[in-house]
């Protein structure tokens, strides 16, 4: 029996949240959720090793950008293929989270075979695959 791919969820929507975790659930991932990049952050610093992030780009405390920004500058975790997961429609911040080093951009509402798709195609990127 093999153990169930972490994946990281970073939404300040708590709606939002509970949708993307019983998907994923569901789909046979586990799931570790944060309200905001700092608690994003805070989880990884305490051990969490998620083998993908998805994280809305607007958000209180450190938004996704700051997120991406400051995983990739993380030692252990800075490979982690992020996709950011937002109602934000401005083609200047796909390019920013992109140039940060996001490996993937999906519009809320995400289809869930699209996200399940593009969450399948990122973790072939993972140095956390399980």
């Amino acid at each position: 029996m093999s153990v169930p791919v972490p994946i990281l969820v970073v939404d300040d929507s708590r709606t939002m949240v509970l949708t993307l975790a019983r998907v994923l659930r569901k789909a046979g991932y586990h799931v570790i959720t944060a309200h905001d990049g700092q608690e994003a952050l805070a989880k990884l610093e305490s051990g969490a090793r998620p083998a993908l992030i998805l994280t809305d780009l607007n958000m209180p405390e450190l938004d996704g950008l700051g997120l991406i920004r400051e995983v990739r500058a993380r030692q252990g975790v800075g490979a982690t293929p992020i996709i950011v997961l937002t109602a934000e429609t401005s083609e200047s911040a796909a390019r920013a989270a992109r140039a940060l080093g996001a490996n993937g951009w999906l519009s809320k509402p995400a289809e869930q075979a699209v996200l399940l798709d593009a969450i399948s195609a990122n973790l072939a990127l993972s140095p956390c695959r399980a």
